[in-house]
């Protein structure tokens, strides 16, 4: 979450006149995360969060992610559910954006998630995964093999600003990962950014999951891939594996991985890890400087990567 767009008092009393949701009592903007631009809403009735949905997000995609909330709180997921209007409309316009309210949901995120966070985690993907069978909209992943390359030509220019000749890895990284990425194993429905400003806790399990914006369809073990990735690393960079095994076990204990899955796993994460960097780094030297939004690190992930190059077999990772 993030707010690059602002919201005047006009336009806001005028989309609020499309909506039975009460008195406004708090509008405010949310800095956290790097998509969209994002304000937390307080009524007389309840609370809601309105997104406004910036240039990354295709407004032809809109249709799946707000689908897929109501999908999946059909089914038992604890996430935000997309707000009708009075004509039962969910997207708005609303300066110039494409834009939409959903529902507020209870609980806090961690800084310092421990393995009883991360196996709940794990059962709470594993949930998401089974829950998304049966949804009829169907998304690739943008941000995938080829979507890499894509990106990665946007900043070969500049990525050696992070580290000299960066750009010559990144190179050998891309071609190896893409010379050998599984396309056979189980796959569905993913979220594709669990991170844990993602997700919510209460009494140390999971009370829901947030921003559906990179959902798609994709492999469900590369979706482990990237909970793993920003779950189970320490911020000293040490790689955690007791929070690694925590987080298999709790998926495990919903829907076993199977052989394959396992055992691809290392290539995943360093899929995972490159997907980061390149996204971060993108962002790194895109971002403007007035925008309310905190620019993260993309060197973090290039470090994790090179953890992941050392990783021979998933045995690594608790499992």
């Amino acid at each position: 979450m993030a707010v690059y767009t602002e919201v005047s008092v006009e336009d806001l009393d005028a989309l609020l006149a499309k909506y039975d949701i009460g008195q406004v009592l708090a509008f405010k903007g949310i800095a956290e995360g790097v998509e969209n631009s994002n304000f937390y809403l307080g009524t007389d009735k309840a609370q809601y969060i309105l997104t406004l949905y910036e240039k990354r997000v295709a407004a032809g995609d809109l249709p799946f992610f707000l689908g897929l909330m109501e999908h999946l709180a059909q089914k038992g997921v604890n996430c935000p559910l997309p707000v009708h209007d009075l004509d039962g409309r969910i997207l708005q316009t609303l300066a110039g954006r494409p834009a939409a309210f959903v529902t507020f949901l209870s609980g806090y995120s961690l800084k310092r998630p421990q393995p009883v966070h991360c196996h709940s985690l794990g059962e709470a993907i594993a949930r998401l995964h089974l829950a998304g069978r049966d949804f009829t909209l169907h998304r690739d992943n943008a941000l995938s093999v080829a979507g890499w390359q894509e990106l990665f030509a946007s900043i070969e220019g500049l990525a050696d600003r992070l580290v000299p000749k960066i750009s010559l890895s990144l190179v050998r990284h891309l071609d190896d990962i893409a010379a050998h990425w599984p396309s056979k194993l189980p796959q569905g429905v993913i979220h594709a950014d669990l991170f844990p400003d993602n997700v919510f806790f209460l009494d140390n399990r999971v009370s829901g999951l947030i921003d559906f914006y990179f959902a798609c369809n994709d492999l469900f073990a590369y979706d482990l891939a990237i909970c793993m990735n920003a779950w189970c690393f320490e911020l000293d960079g040490a790689f955690n594996v007791t929070k690694a095994r925590a987080l298999f076990a709790g998926y495990n204990s919903v829907r076993a991985l199977d052989d394959a899955e396992v055992a691809a796993l290392p290539l995943l994460a360093k899929g995972a890890a490159i997907r980061f960097f390149l996204t971060r780094a993108y962002d790194w030297f895109n971002t403007p400087d007035n925008a309310f939004v905190k620019r993260k690190d993309p060197m973090e992930y290039w470090r994790k990567l090179a953890f992941h190059d050392g990783v021979k077999h998933a045995g690594a990772y608790g499992l």
